[in-house]
């Protein structure tokens, strides 16, 4: 069976819990989603900043840019 759901509405699901946003240039942002908008623009709280999957640093709050998404992953 192939899922069907749109990306805005499986975002809307996965508020308030831990996702993986996997960024161009071998970035990325492991988090809980505190809100989006229509364009994939998202807001991580309690956020690692990965580089090459190794931790850099420890966000309080990340705002990720949505044109830099390759995938978003609950």
């Amino acid at each position: 069976m192939v899922n069907t759901a749109k990306p805005l509405s499986m975002l809307s699901k996965n508020l308030n819990k831990p996702v993986i946003v996997e960024l161009k240039g071998n970035r990325g942002y492991r988090g809980i989603l505190d809100g989006f908008d229509p364009h994939m623009n998202l807001v991580l709280k309690n956020a690692d900043e990965l580089e090459s999957g190794v931790v850099k640093r420890k966000l309080e709050m990340a705002i990720v840019r949505g044109d830099n998404v390759i995938y978003i992953s609950p």
